[in-house]
């Protein structure tokens, strides 16, 4: 009943690579990790981890190397190399997400079609193997929620494979608004979040999984480094590792009521035609327990199991019978099985069974009464009368009800 989150806190921002980074830094296998990425058909690429500082801060760069591609891939392209890599499913799940959310993003810019939109920094084999690889890191790590806090962005100009653009970049924007994501503006010129970063988290974080450190019991924390300083802040992603408990059902039961009396002077006949006065009254139930009173004295302990509307007129059958000078009620709630009542004919004579998922039990006043006039033992006729239920049972044809008690 628990399930394994990760919360990436993006006070610096969030790249690709910096998620990467964290998810190897909170303890992802690397050899993991790459068994994952090699089922891509593409070459030329590596994961190098390296230890590094960033503001005093010990991390994680991820270290993705690339050897000469200049390849700018299609959507449909990246959508056929996925899903011929036979990747584990939630791999390719929320691998394709991002991309898919990419597409849309870049195809609403630059009004084209999602699936013939080329991808330029985000085509490259560095942003397939950062996206890839963070998601291989995910399902290395067990992780089932990604959550995250609100994203930093920075201001002024970044240079793309379109020159100029604003920081954050066009599609950051965009990929940001899709993922319902909260942000937090920055007075630096360094971009902070990237396409790539903001692709990520429009697939993996759900609607309203934006906020603070969620209810976790936390197991493991990292953090992946950008790859240059900033003044005044580390620039990592945090990454926090934690399981949360999921919601049980609340179990809601039908609210009764227990009235009780202490009793030390009362016969063992009295007590017991007490118990049949209280049903009589409209208990559900009735009960006696000995106890061992103050100075040492034997007694009892009459209880009652009762509906609230019945309490009154219940304690007062129990005052009267015991001669207690005042009983005490508390309330409860009662968690019953289902049940219904059949009825079988044992020799002529008919017995009701009470029938629950787990049992079948026959009613003992009717065996005993049945006993009495067949001559024969009351537990006889209790095992007879479950036997022929069950018979009938597996003879009738399934969703057909049982015969209803006869009148009388």
């Amino acid at each position: 009943m628990t399930k394994r989150t990760a919360w990436f806190h993006c006070f610096s921002g969030i790249s690709g690579d910096m998620a990467l980074g964290s998810l190897l830094d909170a303890g992802a296998d690397l050899g993991e990790v790459l068994g994952i990425l090699r089922r891509l058909e593409v070459v030329g690429w590596s994961i190098e981890p390296e230890p590094v500082l960033r503001g005093g801060l010990a991390a994680t760069q991820a270290g993705v190397r690339i050897t000469d591609d200049q390849v700018h891939r299609t959507f449909s392209a990246i959508e056929a190399m996925l899903a011929e890599a036979n990747l584990p499913s939630r791999v390719h799940e929320r691998s394709l997400a991002a991309f898919v959310a990419l597409a849309e993003v870049e195809g609403a810019l630059h009004r084209r079609p999602a699936a013939k939109v080329h991808f330029h920094e985000v085509g490259s084999l560095d942003a397939i193997v950062d996206v890839v690889g963070t998601c291989a890191a995910l399902e290395v790590l067990g992780v089932d929620e990604v959550r995250a806090s609100p994203v930093a962005t920075g201001t002024g100009m970044v240079r793309s494979a379109h020159g100029l653009l604003p920081n954050p970049a066009p599609a950051t924007v965009a990929l940001l608004a899709r993922a319902g994501a909260p942000t937090q503006g920055r007075n630096t010129t360094v971009e902070l979040t990237t396409p790539t970063g903001a692709a990520l988290l429009a697939a993996l974080v759900p609607p309203g999984g934006y906020g603070p450190l969620p209810d976790l019991v936390p197991t493991a924390v990292g953090y992946g480094a950008g790859t240059r300083e900033i003044d005044g802040t580390p620039n990592v992603t945090q990454v926090v590792l934690g399981t949360v408990e999921e919601d049980r059902p609340v179990l809601e039961g039908q609210p009764l009521v227990v009235v009780e009396a202490n009793v030390d002077d009362a016969t063992g006949e009295a007590l017991g035609h007490a118990l049949g006065t209280l049903l009589e009254a409209g208990a559900v139930d009735a009960w006696i327990t000995p106890v061992t009173m103050k100075k040492g004295r034997p007694g009892h302990v009459v209880s009652a199991l009762c509906d609230p509307a019945l309490a009154v007129p219940v304690a007062a059958a129990m005052a009267g019978e015991t001669g207690s000078l005042g009983v005490r009620s508390t309330r409860v709630d009662r968690l019953a099985a289902q049940r219904h009542l059949d009825q079988v004919d044992v020799e002529g004579q008919t017995v009701r069974v009470k029938v629950s998922p787990s049992r079948a039990k026959a009613e003992f006043d009717d065996a005993a009464r049945a006993g009495r006039i067949l001559g024969r033992p009351a537990r006889e006729i209790v095992q007879l009368a479950e036997e022929v239920w069950r018979r009938q049972a597996s003879e009738r044809p399934a969703g057909t009800p049982a015969p209803p008690p006869e009148a009388g």
